[in-house]
């Protein structure tokens, strides 16, 4: 298998540079395995294939051609190893030619010239090509580098052609190893030369000289004639008749030759024309040429042409010329015109402007053009801004459904290029219809920036290109226009400044207006303003604003704009998020107040509802609305370290927290026919221990505050610490103080609660004991002897029963609650009524302890302090028992009422509950 070569690597060029038609010698590796092996060599760009020579492998030898790039590479292309690189660069030099208008200490043979590219002479323009070898001897070039002779002879040429030649530069350079012999023999050959030039005029005289002197022996012998004359008189002489002779000689000449001579000049004139015409046709063809071009829009070749003319016929005498020279001028003073109309144009593109100004600048045009596009497209800007307004308060008045959205906009390209993470619940739909869905002022926002977006950069590039000059040709760098040019954008600093202020503060004025009217004075009002404020934006369309300002903001940041000019923007970004957190809590805070509306009195196996859950999930889909505009981007900070905004957005989680209990204490007071109370229902899971009992629950308001208890007890023990998780973590430093205050809100609701569901229980319950204790007029000091637990108290144990069940349908948690605040009543009556009898007789005092104990034995689990002393009041009132017998009898009762009513004293023994005070 053969191994295939390596590409050709250029390591070296000598020299390393000169003027075009240099011969180098270009050393490396793998340069070719032989002459047809080579098929590519370009120095600076330029095809020197014609005039290289392969040498060997690593040396190949050519002439430098006139390359456009003033330094580049050496680029060796091989069959056998394709397209090379290279390690080093060649420096063109362009070395000063002499034009046709300027004057020159040395003359140039137009006629003997040599052409290096075809080898053979040819008579064209001297300015084309290089002088052949003035010294008719060999040339040996390369010997000194041209640093060094350039070093030695500064401000100094070794080109015939250049005002600047040394001849000592041209030995040194062409000559440096040439023999003296050489030497004198050139001298021999620039004598020769110089004797032909003399030889010229002097070769004309002695052919001629026969002639002359035959001329002079005639003029002799008439002068003898006239001398010899004496008696000439003044009429009839020699000469008069010598005289007449010619005259009438003359005369029939004229006759004979007139129409003959006539013709001879017309056509001797004619041929002249058109000898000036043919010398002259691009001159006098201009003015037409002029206008093809102009309509062809080859603006470029215009610009040539009218260069070319007014270097060769603009400071002409000639009459002809001056007339043709002025109608080209009239031609290019209108294609100004043109071209200035059109840079001054909206809307274009980048490109045309800087191709507009350049054309300007070559042909010279009064004035600044660059800046005058600039000055253009600023009040353009400005316009498109008012114009996008406009059109929006327009459609609004007739109710429009908007514009149709641009997928091509610059905010999508943008967008789709460099997506910025979004950190809310609101998502943007994929489908266009959230377009017409969005409020006016939400599209507003994002059509005026996409206006911004999309003319700001290439304001700010044209503005750049002036500053560094890259606007204008090298015509322009010749003629020192640039230099002008650059001053004065220099000096206009200040006034573009103030341009780029002005839009950007436009545009902040214009994006209040439509979000934050309130931010602007009454005069900014009717400037800026105008909008349908009769439904304010919710917090979803002010994030999907934010999120739009934040790209524009990123996409003028990359053009590099100072951050002072774009300050006015971030100062907007931070009032639109301070905006958009208050707006949100305050339309959270309006969706919790009607939250009572959803409340269904559908319970789980924890008596709990939905209603805290729904509570719960609307502040956490608050947090995550607020995720986006609370995330601080580069260079933004965190509104919520802010003091003021911190103590506001406190305040309204707190309203939000309270006006959620005020809410549930709402629910109190609402009656079957203020709601719809056919889905409420119990868990199927719960044990239905007393179905007759809770057949008519949705009918009751005591279940409906047992719920709302339950409810409460869940916010405080769950909701409120997750939403202070949750409050933290977005950033809530105060959420601490919002969980405390909302926890002692929901307790005095809680308590509240309580106490109504307390007092309308045990009062009915309380207020049956005397009755029925001194029913069918019982009396303590004459009664039988006891024979069990009376009715009255068997009633009230099942009243209490009820209550159970009822608690226990609901939430099992608040059982041990409820009874144990009913037992303290029921206790603490009895021991009243015990205490407020004056004697008991034995039987009496005997059914008193019976009962007594039968009622503290059957509610031992619930039991408190208090009531345990209420009993025990309530015994000691009592006389003790005297004899065994009736103590006895005692238990035996006890017994027996325990055993009788075994069944429902059970649900006063379960085995996880314990009593709970709070």
């Amino acid at each position: 298998m053969s191994r295939a070569r390596q590409p050709p690597l250029v390591t070296g060029i000598s020299p390393n540079e000169g003027t075009p038609w240099t011969k180098v010698t270009i050393r490396g590796e793998n340069l070719g395995t032989g002459p047809t092996d080579l098929i590519g060599l370009s120095i600076c760009g330029h095809n020197c294939l014609l005039t290289s020579e392969w040498i060997t492998a690593s040396k190949i030898v050519c002439r430098v051609g006139p390359a456009k790039d003033d330094k580049g590479e050496i680029v060796v292309t091989t069959r056998s190893g394709g397209k090379g690189t290279s390690t080093v660069s060649f420096k063109l030099l362009k070395p000063e030619r002499i034009g046709i208008l300027d004057q020159s200490a040395v003359w140039v043979d137009e006629i003997n010239y040599y052409d290096m590219r075809t080898d053979r002479n040819k008579g064209i323009s001297p300015l084309s090509l290089r002088p052949s070898n003035p010294l008719g001897i060999e040339i040996d070039k390369g010997k000194v580098p041209l640093k060094d002779l350039e070093n030695m002879f500064p401000a100094m040429s070794g080109d015939f052609t250049s005002e600047n030649f040394s001849a000592t530069w041209y030995l040194m350079d062409n000559h440096s190893s040439t023999s003296f012999e050489q030497l004198r023999l050139a001298v021999g050959n620039l004598k020769k030369q110089a004797s032909k030039k003399n030889e010229g005029s002097l070769a004309y005289v002695k052919g001629g000289l026969s002639t002359f002197f035959e001329a002079q022996d005639a003029l002799a012998s008439i002068h003898q004639k006239l001398e010899s004359d004496g008696t000439e008189k003044v009429e009839g002489s020699m000469t008069q008749r010598l005289e007449n002779i010619l005259n009438r000689a003359s005369e029939t000449a004229d006759t004979l030759f007139q129409e003959v001579l006539g013709r001879k000049d017309k056509a001797d004139s004619t041929r002249n024309a058109l000898n000036v015409l043919q010398r002259f046709k691009f001159l006098f063809n201009l003015p037409l040429n002029i206008e093809r071009n102009i309509q062809k829009g080859d603006y470029d070749v215009v610009i040539n042409d009218y260069e070319k003319a007014k270097s060769l016929f603009g400071n002409t005498e000639v009459p002809v010329f001056k007339k043709v020279y002025s109608e080209v001028e009239t031609r290019i003073e209108a294609l100004r015109k043109l071209l200035l109309d059109k840079l001054l144009e909206t809307p274009s593109t980048l490109h045309d402007q800087k191709r507009y100004i350049r054309y300007l600048s070559d042909l010279h045009a009064p004035g600044d053009p660059a800046w005058q596009c600039i000055i253009a497209q600023h009040k353009w800007i400005l316009q498109l801004m008012q114009n996008c307004k406009e059109d929006f308060i327009k459609e609004q008045k007739v109710g429009g459904v908007g514009l149709e959205p641009d997928r091509s906009s610059a905010l999508n390209r943008i967008n789709l290029s460099a997506p910025v993470k979004r950190g809310g619940s609101f998502q943007t739909p994929k489908d266009d219809s959230w377009h017409y869905k969005s409020p006016q002022q939400v599209r507003f926002v994002e059509k005026l920036l996409d206006v911004v977006i999309s003319q700001l950069p290439n304001f700010w590039k044209l503005w750049i290109s002036y500053v560094n000059g890259s606007l204008f040709s090298e015509t322009g760098e010749k003629s020192g226009q640039v230099e002008k040019l650059k001053k004065n954008a220099r000096q206009r600093q200040s006034d573009f400044k103030s341009m780029i202020e002005e839009v950007t503060r436009r545009l902040v004025q214009l994006v209040r207006g439509a979000l934050l009217p309130s931010s602007l004075t009454e005069m900014e009002l009717r400037l800026y303003g105008g909008w349908d404020t009769k439904n304010p934006l919710r917090g979803a369309w002010l994030t999907q604003a934010i999120h739009t300002v934040r790209l524009s903001h990123e996409a003028l940041s990359a053009l590099e704009i100072p951050n002072d000019l774009l300050q006015v923007i971030h100062d907007l970004l931070q009032d639109l998020r301070v905006h958009c957190l208050l707006t949100t809590l305050q339309h959270t805070e309006e969706d919790v107040k009607r939250l009572a509306e959803k409340e269904d009195w559908v319970v789980d196996n924890e008596g709990i509802t939905s209603l805290p859950a729904q509570f719960e999930q609307c502040m956490i889909q608050m947090l995550q609305s607020l995720k986006e505009p609370m995330d601080c981007k580069t260079g933004e900070i965190n509104i919520l370290n802010l003091e003021v905004i911190q103590d506001k957005a406190c305040e309204q989680c707190v309203s939000i927290m309270k006006n959620f209990i005020t809410c549930l204490e709402q629910l109190i007071t609402k009656t079957d026919e203020d709601m719809d109370t056919s889905h409420v229902s119990v868990d199927l899971a719960s044990p239905d221990l007393f179905g007759k009992i809770i057949e008519d629950f949705s009918s009751k308001p005591e279940q409906r505050l047992l719920i709302l208890l339950s409810n409460c007890h869940y916010l405080e023990r769950h909701t409120f610490l997750n939403l202070a998780e949750h409050l933290e973590k977005n950033g809530f430093t105060n959420a601490d103080k919002i969980i405390r205050v909302s926890i002692e809100a929901v307790r005095q609701l809680d308590d509240h609660l309580f106490e109504t569901y307390i007092e309308k229980k045990s009062d009915p319950i309380v207020g049956s004991l005397e009755p029925g204790i001194y029913a069918g007029y019982f009396d303590w000091k004459d009664c039988l002897p006891p024979t069990g637990v009376r009715s009255y108290l068997k009633e009230a144990l099942v009243n209490i029963i009820s209550v159970h069940a009822e608690v226990f349908t609901v939430s099992k948690d608040l059982v041990p609650r409820v009874l144990s605040k009913i037992i303290e009543a029921v206790s603490e009556e009895m021991s009243r009524l015990m205490q407020c009898v004056s004697s008991f007789s034995k039987n009496g005092a005997l059914q008193a302890r019976l009962e007594i104990c039968a009622l503290r034995d059957a509610v031992e689990p619930y039991l408190t302090s208090e009531s345990r002393f209420s009993f025990e009041q309530a015994i000691e009132a009592l006389p003790q028992l005297q004899s065994g017998a009736d103590k006895k009898l005692l238990e035996e009762l006890l017994n027996k009422f325990k055993s009788s009513m075994k069944l429902q004293l059970n649900c006063f023994k379960p085995a996880s509950f314990q009593p709970v005070k709070r």
